[in-house]
């Protein structure tokens, strides 16, 4: 059950909330001077305060109220404080609003609006402790992945990205085949390198070879090697990747592009270590890890006839799934950090459309962006304008449109009065709203 400590030097007042919460089924807790509220906080567990702003007989100024949050405040900085006014210390408690408080409501109360705006401040706290929570959580193992294992300067925020991430680091150290899906440009090859920074093949070669990048007939030379005559234009012998990366790791980036035939021999030398040269006889043997990416549908391939099912399953021991950009919002502005050049900085309305835009183009994409950006502003402070993304990405995340009398009033009149809801669904902070409101000349009713 929620609790809620009422500060007030009027017993009356005290007592008259707390049955109006408890027939809500929140817990009160009652002081009448501060010092009695300061104690109670630090011995029971509270959700909410509601205090009044005078505690001395005869004093309307309002400066005990604002000593009082000031001090709670400091002591508890993430607790809503509901403040109870009377009209002549308004202004103070507008103040403190601007301050932080959560809100503030004047005597005699209006009992439902007292009541939805505790119930909402408290289910708000509540998803804010879940979400500081699970922050804690996800800095704790982003800790301890960056500790324990060697990630090449891997940036990443987003927990789907730490799922792949951990997975890949669990698994580096066998010998199995991996497979790495996701759309192009969303950081297939980094993952790629991290388990083989990982692996007992460490100090080993990393070859790479994008069997997409290599025309039909020539990725068997460039898998196996081939000798001098092999092929037209091959006037000398030369060694292929599989040599190349002998007692390291292989990294077969775009696998879906390799021909039937090359999937044949592909497939014989994961399952022996042993192949031969284009145009010799001669058998080698190599001990190589591989591990193979793709943003095709590779069992889609195999029904058609494309791609080799024991292929698949030999390639596809574990699958490592590394979603889109879009599907790890939370990587967008670290990534987007991480490539701007040292000395600029990102405007929040960057920051915003940044968030908007729907990289399709995934990682790569941003990267492009933030270059081109750093190359272009014409200052270090990088604005919307300087990403040069689409006019939808910009309009959606330009800051400086605010909502007008209209949509403030219907808000408000939608969360009956309650401010801290009202600005909840007008996407803004309560001091935001607030200072609309005094702006515009609005009033909560």
């Amino acid at each position: 059950m929620p609790s809620v400590l009422i500060i007030d030097d009027n017993p009356s007042i005290a007592m008259a909330l707390d049955v109006l919460l408890s027939l809500h089924d929140i817990s009160s807790f009652s002081a009448q001077s501060p010092e009695q509220g300061l104690a109670l906080l630090e011995q029971h567990a509270i959700d909410l305060v509601i205090q009044d702003m005078n505690f001395t007989e005869d004093t309307t100024s309002g400066e005990e109220g604002v000593a009082l949050f000031n001090k709670i405040r400091a002591r508890h900085p993430d607790l809503p404080v509901i403040l109870l006014t009377a009209w002549t210390h308004l202004d103070a408690a507008v103040d403190l609003i601007k301050a932080g408080a959560a809100d503030y409501l004047a005597k005699p109360w209006h009992d439902q609006r007292l009541v939805a705006s505790v119930k909402n401040l408290i289910e708000l706290g509540q998803v804010n402790r879940a979400l500081q929570q699970r922050v804690q959580r996800e800095r704790k193992q982003k800790r301890e992945l960056e500790t324990k294992y060697n990630l090449h300067d891997f940036v990443w925020q987003d927990p789907a990205t730490e799922r792949v991430l951990g997975m890949a680091c669990q698994v580096a150290k066998s010998d199995v085949s991996i497979l790495i899906t996701g759309p192009n440009g969303a950081g297939k090859e980094r993952i790629a390198e991290i388990v083989q920074a990982n692996s007992k093949v460490k100090d080993g070669p990393f070859v790479i070879l994008n069997c997409g990048a290599i025309p039909a007939e020539l990725i068997e030379a460039e898998l196996f090697g081939a000798e001098a005559g092999a092929y037209t234009g091959a006037t000398k012998a030369r060694e292929g990747k599989f040599e190349a990366a002998d007692g390291g790791t292989l990294f077969l980036d775009e696998i879906g592009n390799l021909p039937l035939a090359g999937q044949i021999k592909l497939l014989r030398v994961l399952e022996t270590g042993r192949f031969e040269r284009l145009g010799s006889n001669k058998e080698r043997q190599v001990k190589v890890r591989v591990i193979s990416a793709t943003n095709a549908d590779l069992p889609a391939m195999i029904k058609a006839g494309q791609f080799r099912e024991d292929l698949f399953y030999r390639l596809n021991v574990i699958q490592l799934n590394l979603p889109a950009l879009a599907e790890r919002p939370d990587d967008i502005l670290p990534l987007a950090h991480a490539f701007l050049e040292e000395g600029k900085t990102l405007h929040t309305t960057a920051q915003s459309s940044l968030l908007a835009h729907t990289w399709p183009g995934n990682v790569r994409e941003l990267k492009n962006v933030m270059q081109r950006a750093c190359l272009l502003a014409s200052n270090d402070d990088i604005k919307a304008g300087d990403l040069g993304l689409p006019v939808s990405s910009a309009l959606a995340s330009n800051s400086d449109a605010e909502p007008d009398r209209e949509a403030i009033e219907q808000a408000l009149s939608n969360a009956r009065g309650v401010v801290a809801q009202a600005a909840a669904e007008l996407g803004l902070s309560r001091q935001a709203l607030y200072r609309r409101m005094e702006r515009l000349n609005i009033s909560r009713s």
